[in-house]
C-alpha cells in the first residue's frame, strides 16, 4: 500500500484516480509521494520515505531540485495541463493592452450616480478608444505548449505571427500553424513586433531577458506581455521604458510594489491558470504520474531525472538513481550476473548530472543485491519496485 500526502488542495477528479493501492495520510513522513502546488518546500526536511513529489502545474520554485536530485527524490510537474487556460489569458491581455477597456470600466464605476451618463458617455469614450489586434505582429518567445496554442489562435484572429524557440520540439513544430513564422534570432522579435510575448521556463540564461539592450531595439509603442515567470523582465526597465514612451503596455499576472498600479502597467492577480478546468487537468496529470512511478518506476514529466518508461511491472523489477558518469552500468551488471540473476530487460537514461536505470529481472529481488548496489560508488538510491514474482 502507498501513501500519499496532499500539501495543497487537489482537485478530486484527480485524487479518484488513485486505485486502491494508494491511500491519504495527514503525516508527511510516512508519505511515499506528495502532492503540491503552491506549498512552499523549499525549508522542508524530507523523510527516507519519500519517493516523489508531484507538482499539480508547471512551476517548481517552490521545490528543492537539487536536493530531491541527490536523495533519489522524483519531481513531476504537469507541463501543458493548464496551457488553454494561459493561452485565453494571453488573448484577454492583448485585448485588455490594445484597447482601453479597464479604463473605461473603471470611468463608468466613477460616473455611475450621473442621471446624463449615457450621454456623457458619447463625448467621453474617445478617451478609451484603441487599436485592433488584427493586422498586427505577434512575437512569442518560446514556444512549447502554451507558446504554440497563443500562436494558433493569434492567426485565427487575423495577426501575423513571428515565434523564437531554438529548442522547438517535434511535437511543437507539429502542432503549431504553418502560417507562423519561425524565426531563429530572437532580435527579429524586438524589432519587429507590436505585441510580445514571453513564455520560457525561469533559467539562469532567460532571467531578465526582457532588459534595457532589448527594448531598445523594439518598436515604439510596443506591448510586452508576461504571463510566464515575473523574474523574465527586468521591471525596472520596463518602467524607464513606461516613462519614456516607448513601452505603451506591460502586462504581467505576478503582482508585486515595484509594478502594481504604475500608469502603463496593467497588473493580473496570478490568475494565468486559475481555472477549474486547469486545476482538474492538473491534478490528474499528476496523480497519473504519481502513481506510475510508484507502481512501476516509470518516469515521465520529471523536471530532475530523466524520462524513463519500461511499461506495466509484471516481474520483480529495481531503479537505480546514480551519477551520470561511465561504467556504472557494467558495474551493475557484473553485480546482478555474479549473484546468479538473469536480467530480462533493462533500460538507462540520463539527464545532467543523473542518471536513472531500471533492470527487470527473471528472479525475486534480495536485500543483499540491493545492498550490493547501493555501495556502488556514485549510486543515490536504490529501489525496489517489485520485490517478488
Amino acid at each position: 500500500m502507498f501513501k500519499y500526502k496532499c500539501l495543497n488542495p487537489i482537485a478530486k477528479i484527480g485524487l479518484n484516480n488513485f486505485n486502491e493501492n494508494f491511500e491519504v495520510t495527514d503525516n508527511v513522513d510516512d508519505a511515499d509521494g506528495i502532492l503540491v502546488r503552491s506549498a512552499n518546500m523549499l525549508e522542508m526536511d524530507f523523510s527516507e520515505n519519500l519517493l516523489a513529489i508531484a507538482r499539480a502545474g508547471a512551476g517548481v520554485n517552490n521545490i528543492p531540485l537539487q536536493k530531491c536530485a541527490d536523495k533519489g527524490i522524483v519531481v513531476f510537474n504537469t507541463p501543458g495541463a493548464n496551457a488553454n487556460g494561459v493561452k485565453e489569458m494571453v488573448l484577454a491581455a492583448m485585448l485588455l493592452a490594445s484597447r482601453d477597456i479597464i479604463g473605461g470600466v473603471e470611468w463608468v464605476k466613477a460616473n455611475a450616480g450621473d442621471p446624463e451618463i449615457a450621454a456623457l458617455t458619447e463625448k467621453s469614450k474617445k478617451k478609451f478608444a484603441g487599436s485592433e489586434i488584427a493586422g498586427k505582429k505577434l512575437g512569442i518567445i518560446g514556444l512549447g505548449a502554451i507558446g504554440v496554442r497563443v500562436a494558433n489562435a493569434a492567426r485565427m484572429l487575423g495577426m501575423e505571427v513571428l515565434g523564437y524557440d531554438p529548442y522547438l520540439s517535434v511535437d511543437a513544430a507539429w502542432s503549431l500553424s504553418s502560417d507562423v513564422k519561425h524565426v531563429t534570432n530572437v532580435d527579429d522579435i524586438f524589432s519587429k513586433c507590436d505585441i510580445i510575448t514571453i513564455h520560457v521556463p525561469a533559467l539562469d540564461s532567460t532571467k531578465g531577458m526582457i532588459n534595457a539592450e532589448a527594448i531598445a531595439k523594439m518598436k515604439k509603442g510596443v506591448i510586452i506581455l508576461n504571463l510566464a515567470r515575473d523574474i523574465l523582465c527586468n521591471e525596472a526597465d520596463i518602467l524607464a521604458g513606461i516613462n519614456s514612451g516607448k513601452i505603451r503596455k506591460y502586462v504581467t499576472d505576478f503582482p508585486n510594489s515595484v509594478i502594481a498600479g504604475h500608469d502603463g502597467c496593467i497588473v493580473i492577480p496570478h490568475l494565468g491558470a486559475s481555472t477549474e478546468e486547469s486545476e482538474d487537468n492538473c491534478a490528474v496529470k499528476a496523480v497519473v504520474e504519481l502513481q506510475d512511478y510508484l507502481e512501476n518506476g516509470n518516469i515521465n514529466n520529471s523536471v530532475n531525472f530523466p524520462k524513463c518508461d519500461m511499461g506495466i511491472c509484471t516481474k520483480p523489477r529495481i531503479g537505480i538513481f546514480h551519477k551520470n558518469v561511465a561504467n556504472m552500468i557494467s558495474q551493475f551488471t557484473q553485480l546482478i550476473g555474479g549473484a546468479g540473476y538473469n536480467i530480462s530487460d533493462m533500460t538507462n537514461k540520463s539527464k545532467g548530472d543523473y542518471a536513472y536505470t531500471l533492470i527487470d529481472l527473471e528472479d525475486d529481488v534480495t536485500d543483499e543485491l540491493v545492498g550490493k548496489i547501493s555501495e556502488v560508488e556514485g549510486v543515490v538510491r536504490v529501489r525496489v519496485v517489485r520485490k517478488e514474482m
